[in-house]
């Protein structure tokens, strides 16, 4: 698909100025046009998913006919085409967007209920550090109507027994809870996430379940999953921890069972990447069964001259990408790696050139239309920026190094491969470095060096013996090929560890806002898919986007869902929490968001915090910044003292009227339940308060409570 006259003028130069200068670039850059019709798509997803309120079905079909009529109107205006296909393509994605949200819809439970008794089937076995983790469909819940009864509910169990996928099994004594808001305005909203997964409710049980019937003829899907329970037992019954999990994570995908610790040095070292099936480990199995089925053809006598082993070599590695992906746990990364891949051998099949930025835009725009909600996902979004920018910086360098090889020995060829493998690992991981600074608030300093250890260990000899080990799995002997495994994945979990281990391995940064996450995705599509030098500007937005966290002011008080944790920023600038504890995840998630890797204080029982802004008596404090007074109460026989006189009570206990009218302003216990975690700002004497459920505002998936039962 191009657009080569789209942007013709009919004189030479094209009229002056600034609508001459981009008439003339477009002009030039005709046949990239069409790389940004998934990037339009993606920005109607996205704007979708910004919106604070559900707009009108009526809004994204009215902008495409708008945008169809515009550019019937204005065909003969290059320009005014050019917006109107813009604006079509945006439309389509919020369009598509919306449809998903309303066609998952399904039940989801308003409050914490338990113990009752859960029958259903069992859709997926997950090992876990601290147990299994079991999806169940097919539903009968205790004390909730079939109306009221999720598609789907998560459960996490202490004794899974003998359950496997496809068993219709009954769990007594479980207990259920809506799936959770996010820990703090802004932060990763996992209901969101649940509702495209039609996941209605997330629980635990610490009894075992009863298998109630095992169907002998399950679905395909059922039939995968129990097979990847099986292989993943069988890893776990040869291999020592941590190389099972891993194991277990390069094979099958799963990687809830990687010791914390492990998990931790991968995400430091920069090798995080390594432990998600995605285009690494697609691209070394397609190349690893590609090389062996030529090399296996070329042996016997004659059959090299007759036979196209290269086109059957492609077919060989095409098959075994689709059983890889089939069999593995489903995500964006392995759809996306499988799809590119596949055209790559489909190219190899009609002698076509396959591995460009097309291939890449098109991937994309089949996956966004599949499933607008992955455009929100980090694997979606650190996935496709390092493959883009891979593609477009081999269009530059491949002619070079192409010409380069020619003339060099084994000792030249064998230097351009170190080159061109630091080269990559560089290139993907700037990247990818803002959307895992958005996400995940750290960087990797020392990942280059890592990846550079251990991509060759994982393609040269863990991923080989990984592919004889699936060979081998129905005959029983994937032990022969799972012990040789271990020793290399014992060789990268030192290089993990040992990398991580470096004085400042990984450096924290505070959050971006969703703007400046825009702003560096933008950047980065702008320098890859343009060719002239207009492609400079994307730098600058790359740059405005990683910045931006300078621009947000961080919330000078916290406080969780539940009302156990609190946290206050003190006159040195750093979060000082109320309890060690408290909810863990709340807590890390705020640490993280705030840029802070120290231990942070802790509150005085009683006494004055060594910043200075916070005094504490037992039951209350008294917080004191920019000419706000804050009481916290934790007793609720304080609070006739606490209210009066404060600008701001917080209270983890339930208020009365008489003190909301002597207080200024308040949170208390029932704000929580109902808005989730809240975050406080001081200005100037002035209080803006936001809760989790004002963030979120009002869309299909935050539309059912979410308060948990007294």
């Amino acid at each position: 698909m191009q657009f080569p006259d789209a942007f013709a003028d009919p004189s030479a130069d094209g009229p002056r100025g600034l609508r001459g200068f981009w008439l003339r670039t477009l002009t030039r850059e005709a046949s990239r046009v069409v790389l940004w019709i998934p990037v339009l798509l993606a920005a109607g997803i996205a704007v979708y998913f910004a919106l604070p309120e559900e707009p009108g079905r009526w809004m994204a079909p009215g902008l495409v006919a708008m945008a169809g009529c515009f550019g019937i109107l204005g065909r003969t205006v290059p320009a005014v085409r050019v917006l109107a296909v813009a604006l079509c393509a945006a439309g389509a994605g919020f369009a598509v967007a919306q449809l998903r949200a309303h066609a998952v819809a399904a039940p989801v439970i308003e409050r914490r209920i338990g113990p009752v008794t859960v029958t259903g089937r069992v859709l997926a076995v997950e090992p876990r550090a601290d147990g299994v983790r079991v999806l169940l469909d097919r539903l009968s819940v205790d004390r909730l109507s079939p109306s009221e009864t999720p598609e789907t509910v998560r459960l996490r169990l202490d004794k899974p027994g003998e359950i496997a996928p496809g068993d219709d099994a009954r769990i007594v004594r479980a207990f259920l809870m809506p799936p959770p808001m996010p820990s703090a305005p802004g932060a990763f909203d996992f209901a969101r996430q649940a509702w495209f997964e039609r996941l209605g409710a997330v629980g635990y049980a610490r009894t075992m379940p009863e298998v109630l019937d095992r169907p002998a003829r399950p679905g395909w899907q059922l039939a995968a999953s129990a097979a990847r329970a099986r292989v993943v037992a069988a890893i776990f019954a040869i291999l020592p921890q941590p190389a099972a999990s891993i194991a277990a994570a390069l094979i099958a995908g799963e990687q809830g069972a990687v010791p914390p610790d492990v998990l931790e040095a991968f995400r430091d070292s920069g090798l995080q990447h390594i432990l998600s099936i995605s285009g690494l480990h697609i691209g070394m199995v397609a190349g690893i069964v590609f090389a062996f089925v030529r090399i296996a053809l070329a042996l016997p006598a004659g059959v090299a001259l007759r036979w196209n082993t290269k086109k059957i070599a492609a077919i060989a590695a095409f098959a075994a990408i689709t059983a890889y992906m089939l069999f593995a746990v489903p995500a964006v990364p392995i759809q996306r790696s499988w799809l590119m891949t596949g055209v790559v051998l489909a190219a190899i099949l009609l002698d076509r050139r396959a591995i460009t930025l097309r291939l890449v835009a098109w991937a994309a725009f089949v996956l966004l239309l599949a499933g607008p909600e992955s455009l929100m996902s980090a694997s979606f979004q650190m996935s496709f920026a390092a493959v883009v920018a891979l593609v477009a910086t081999f269009e530059v360098v491949a002619g070079p190094l192409a010409r380069l090889r020619a003339r060099t020995g084994v000792a030249g060829r064998g230097a351009l491969w170190l080159g061109a493998s630091v080269l990559t690992s560089l290139v993907a991981g700037v990247a990818s470095a803002p959307f895992a600074l958005y996400h995940f608030n750290r960087f990797s300093v020392f990942g280059l060096v890592a990846n550079l250890l251990a991509v060759p260990v994982t393609g040269l000899w863990i991923m080989p013996w990984a592919v004889v080990a699936c060979l081998l799995f129905p005959f029983g002997w994937a032990q022969a090929a799972l012990v040789p495994m271990g020793w290399g994945l014992d060789i990268l979990v030192a290089i993990a560890r040992s990398v991580a281990g470096w004085e400042g391995a990984a450096a924290i940064f505070p959050s971006m806002p969703a703007w400046g996450l825009a702003a560096a995705g933008l950047g980065l599509v702008w320098l890859c898919i343009w060719r002239s030098a207009v492609r400079l500007a994307g730098i600058a937005m790359l740059a405005t986007g990683v910045g931006s966290a300078a621009f947000q002011i961080p919330p000078d008080i916290l406080v969780s869902g539940d009302g156990r944790l609190i946290a206050v920023r003190d006159g040195d600038g750093r979060l000082a929490l109320s309890v060690p504890g408290g909810d863990k995840f709340a807590r890390e998630t705020w640490l993280r968001r705030d840029g802070t890797a120290d231990a942070p204080e802790v509150w005085p029982r009683a006494g004055t915090s060594s910043g200075g802004r916070l005094v504490c008596r037992p039951g209350d404090c008294v917080y004191s910044a920019d000419g706000v007074r804050v009481a916290i109460v934790r007793n609720a026989s304080v609070l006739p003292a606490a209210c009066g006189g404060a600008d701001l009570v917080v209270a983890t206990v339930g208020i009365r009227q008489v003190c909301r009218r002597m207080a200024g302003r308040v949170i208390d216990r029932f704000d929580l339940l109902d808005n989730g975690a809240h975050a406080v700002w001081f200005a100037d004497g002035a209080i803006r308060i936001e809760s989790v459920r004002d963030a979120r505002g009002n869309r299909p998936w935050t539309a059912r409570a979410s308060r948990p039962s007294p």
